[in-house]
């Protein structure tokens, strides 16, 4: 994991001395730490604690007695009431020593599939509660320290996934506010029993996007919230059905679930091509949730499914079909009118000939 903290406060150039007691309330409440929580995954934090003193830079992973033991992160299946001591090694990177703060949180998934732990002014409930950690360590400068700590389950624990996040943590506090630049690992820790993978299908909507080419079909755009309501961190697979003319025809399509944790959600965008506007367009997605990580014997999964109907006119088609109405009309209209000029023209060559074969007969007499 990669994190930077830092914050600046900016005053104004000018000012006499009304100004700078209008300051006075927005200073006093920027002297509350600002709290800055970074995604954890394996990497490297850098912070300068002090402005004007070196930067401190440092790494946490997962250890064992001797160090970095080359995991990423933590991943156990415990039972209730287990107690387990696992080790995290901070490394300093330094040119000095450094004291660490050490703390642990609930963990969850970001908008961006990133894992993080709430920050340290947020509270946690779940499985944050679990590990115990001394508060601070000090590492000298270049140097390594392995840290043991503890994951308690509680007795009356949930089977399911538990995540949470341990990390080493400097704080900058510099001027009138106070950064807090973390960096660390999660750790997740499934809870055995009966697990349950389950993702509910929330919010579901439909968008008939149509083509104004009369010749070629629209799309719909279904767009849904998959929310993750089991026990355990799911995926899920996703098959997005469009039936047009009450059900004669339909078109089908897939879409992937990102993985998301208990309580978590993700939302889905997802479009069905090759579709008609011709009347209600019943669109139902089916979402089958699948376990990604840790073990999965005696999970139960909970597919779901959601329907939603859109009325729709196939407007470029009617407009084609009042226009090619237009031209059958002009044109009949037309031929009308000719076959009534021609009409006329023969009545007027027959009277025309009749009269010239009157007079001829009264010149011979």
């Amino acid at each position: 994991m990669e994190g930077r903290g830092d914050a600046a406060l900016h005053h104004p150039r000018h000012g006499g001395p009304a100004m700078n007691r209008s300051l006075l309330p927005r200073l006093a409440a920027a002297l509350a730490a600002v709290l800055v929580a970074v995604p954890l995954a394996p990497g490297v934090a850098t912070a300068e604690p002090t402005p004007g003193t070196p930067a401190v830079t440092w790494a946490v992973q997962p250890a064992d007695e001797r160090g970095p033991d080359g995991r990423r992160w933590i991943e156990r299946t415990l039972d209730p009431g287990q107690v387990v001591t696992e080790r995290l090694a901070v490394r300093n990177f330094s040119d000095r020593p450094t004291v660490f703060a050490l703390k642990a949180a609930d963990g969850y998934l970001t908008d961006k599939g990133r894992f993080n732990m709430l920050p340290s002014n947020q509270k946690s409930v779940d499985g944050g509660t679990w590990i115990e950690v001394r508060d601070t360590v000090t590492v000298p400068a270049k140097g390594t320290a392995v840290v043991p700590f503890t994951i308690t389950v509680p007795r009356d624990a949930r089977p399911g996934d538990h995540p949470a996040g341990i990390a080493a943590t400097v704080t900058a506090t510099g001027g009138t506010v106070a950064v807090e630049s973390r960096v660390g690992f999660r750790v997740m820790m499934r809870v055995s029993g009966t697990i349950t993978a389950s993702l509910a299908v929330d919010g579901l909507t439909t968008t008939y996007r149509r083509s104004w080419n009369p010749f070629s079909a629209g799309s719909v755009r279904v767009r849904y919230t998959a929310t993750n309501d089991g026990s355990v961190g799911a995926t899920g697979a996703a098959t997005v059905t469009t039936g047009e003319l009450f059900g004669a025809v339909e078109h089908r399509t897939g879409a992937e679930v990102a993985q998301s944790l208990p309580g978590g959600s993700r939302e889905v965008d997802v479009t069905v091509d090759g579709v008609w506007a011709l009347g209600p367009l019943r669109t139902t997605v089916v979402l089958t949730p699948a376990v990604l990580d840790g073990d999965t014997s005696g999970a139960q999964i909970r597919p779901a499914e959601a329907t939603v109907t859109v009325w729709t006119l196939p407007g470029p088609q009617l407009v084609l079909l009042a226009l090619l109405a237009a031209l059958a009309l002009t044109a009949r209209a037309a031929v009308r009118r000719r076959r009534r000029r021609l009409a006329a023209l023969l009545a007027r060559a027959r009277d025309e000939g009749r009269a010239e074969a009157r007079e001829s007969t009264l010149a011979e007499r």
